[in-house]
């Protein structure tokens, strides 16, 4: 998630954060009148004057969860020992930041005939929870599968969410995986294991001509990718996105 160009750039103030996973967080800012993005793209989040730093900078890229529709600009992310993350975390409500964007073509296909998989790892799933608002809010035609791993579902931000919207969108289906159930108190009868090319088969057997998007950890979506790639699915059908450190 880099910026190589002059886009536009404003400062919002935070409205509120929330908890959606264990150790991942929500934060809402204000969206200024008037600036649009297409679900799926994404923004560069500056710090101004924060208390502390550390060498990664006071800048990062962020996927924004939220819909186009939405009064409000979200991003999530998983709170880890930075200082970017600490002061994010910390920070009085009404703090200002410095938003640049959008950027990014992770967003729905133009051709509505096409099935749309999304293949999420963990906090990967903040651009598709986007693009799932929106179909659902504009009832679009698109046919949209997500994969969804997780190790637990106390590790699944807006998993709730997700359940919710496959039962309001005829044309969407969840396909909720967990990795570690050994170590959740929750109870859950989905799938487990990791997405792989069985399962991808077994929910998309009438699927016709998809194109696959893939968010998460580097090394799922490098393993995703060489996967789909061995099942004869075409660099040109395949969108991916890393998310590193996250």
């Amino acid at each position: 998630m880099s910026t190589v160009a002059t886009w536009p750039t404003f400062v919002s103030k935070l409205r509120d954060r929330k908890e959606v996973a264990e150790q991942t967080i929500a934060f809402r800012f204000e969206k200024p009148s008037g600036w649009a993005f297409k679900a799926g793209q994404f923004i560069d989040m500056t710090l101004l004057d924060p208390s502390e730093t550390d060498s990664e900078g006071n800048t990062r890229g962020f996927s924004i969860a939220s819909g186009p529709h939405e009064e409000t600009l979200m991003v999530t992310t998983r709170i880890r020992d930075t200082a970017f993350k600490r002061v994010l975390n910390n920070v009085a409500i009404g703090t200002a930041v410095r938003i640049e964007g959008p950027f990014g073509d992770l967003t729905l296909p133009h051709n509505a005939g096409r099935t749309v998989v999304f293949l999420a790892g963990g906090i990967g799933v903040t651009p598709f929870r986007s693009m799932l608002v929106w179909a659902a809010r504009e009832k679009l035609p698109h046919r949209i599968f997500l994969f969804y791993s997780n190790r637990r579902p106390e590790d699944a931000p807006f998993l709730g969410e997700l359940q919710m919207l496959e039962r309001e969108n005829p044309n969407s289906k969840l396909i909720a995986t967990m990795t570690g159930m050994e170590k959740s108190h929750r109870p859950w009868n989905g799938e487990t294991g990791l997405i792989n090319q069985e399962m991808l088969a077994r929910h998309l057997k009438n699927a016709g001509s998809p194109i696959y998007y893939i968010a998460g950890p580097p090394a799922m979506v490098k393993g995703l990718h060489e996967m789909l790639n061995k099942t004869g699915v075409h660099d040109n059908d395949i969108r991916a996105e890393e998310f590193a450190g996250y």
